[in-house]
């Protein structure tokens, strides 16, 4: 399963590197067969453990391959020469490590369980990557880069409707925020510039829908968020340079859906037995007052988490590249 999951042109890489490192260590005969690198006192560093860890190096180029791998080499030495005194030291057995090493290795675990449920997804065939292209305009043909701002105030559900009279009336965003400061409004602002695939995919018809100067208006734990489109230029993508980027989003899409199927398969045919304080329902999630919510107008607006303008919600767009 693991080979299957190594990039192409990794693979060419580390083949690079191991013949480098073997050529350097002077010999073909036994440091062929032993494929080792380097000795640290009584233990070796091989080859093959270089080439892990080049693994995980995405975008590295095979003219850097011979310094990458000296520099990796370098790093395991000293690592090495850390595990040796740690376990002189008998820091290996402390309870602490063990809990690590016990955790880290059950994540490894789940997770190679995970990519195996994963590799049994088909991929999405033509008509399916053409049929979600089509049906997302704003990500593609009506693409456009977005700059926004956006405000989150604190306010009493009562002073909703003044808020939002207040921002239809005034000229522009800094007026609104003028008001704002004469009236003692606490508030924070903040603005980007984002793409239409760094949006969430959620709330991207809605703000599509937006034409420069326009808001959205909606309800925040503490008050409300605003969000102001400055101004936006269209830059469409075409499906051939769009193909790659939806055929891994649906894929990945798959994937998802496949594992929770799974999970909850397993969930279903286990037994499992909440125990202690763990056996009653989470207090909090019972008692957490329910978001104030504003007038049916508004009930198009994005949530304030959903105007792609923190990481959060940017890492859930499309990533398009």
């Amino acid at each position: 399963m693991a080979q299957r999951l190594i990039n192409p042109r990794i693979s060419l890489l580390t083949a690079v590197v191991a013949a480098a490192l073997l050529a350097a260590c002077g010999g073909d005969k036994g440091d062929k067969a032993s494929q080792t690198a380097a000795k640290v006192n009584k233990e070796e560093i091989t080859v093959h453990q270089i080439n892990f860890v080049l693994q995980r190096q995405p975008g590295l180029k095979p003219e850097q391959a011979e310094a990458a791998s000296r520099q990796v080499l370098e790093r395991l030495i000293d690592q090495e020469l850390a595990v040796q005194k740690a376990e002189e030291q008998k820091l290996d057995r402390d309870p602490r490590v063990v809990q690590q090493i016990e955790a880290a290795k059950r994540e490894i675990i789940a997770r190679a369980y995970i990519e195996r449920v994963g590799e049994s997804v088909a991929k999405p065939s033509n008509d399916e990557i053409a049929k979600y292209y089509n049906d997302k305009p704003a990500l593609f043909k009506d693409r456009r880069i977005y700059s926004l701002q956006e405000l989150q105030v604190e306010a009493k559900p009562e002073q909703f409707e003044t808020l939002r009279a207040k921002l239809d009336a005034s000229k522009s965003l800094n007026e609104f925020v003028e008001y704002l400061k004469a009236n003692d409004f606490r508030f924070t602002g903040n603005q980007a510039v984002r793409p239409a695939e760094q949006l969430p995919l959620a709330s991207l018809d809605t703000i599509a829908k937006l034409k420069d100067g326009d808001s959205l208006v909606s309800a925040a734990p503490n008050g409300v968020s605003i969000l102001y489109l400055v101004n936006s230029r269209s830059q469409p993508v075409d499906e051939a340079r769009a193909r790659p980027a939806i055929e891994a989003f649906l894929l990945n899409q798959r994937k998802t859906e496949a594992v929770q199927k799974d999970l909850k398969a397993l969930r279903d045919t286990s037994k499992i037995e909440y125990v202690g304080k763990f056996a009653q329902p989470a207090p909090a999630a019972a008692s957490a007052p329910a978001p104030a919510e504003l007038p049916a107008s508004d009930a198009a607006a994005p949530a304030p988490a959903a105007s792609g303008l923190d990481p959060a919600s940017i890492s859930k767009g499309m990533g398009l590249k």
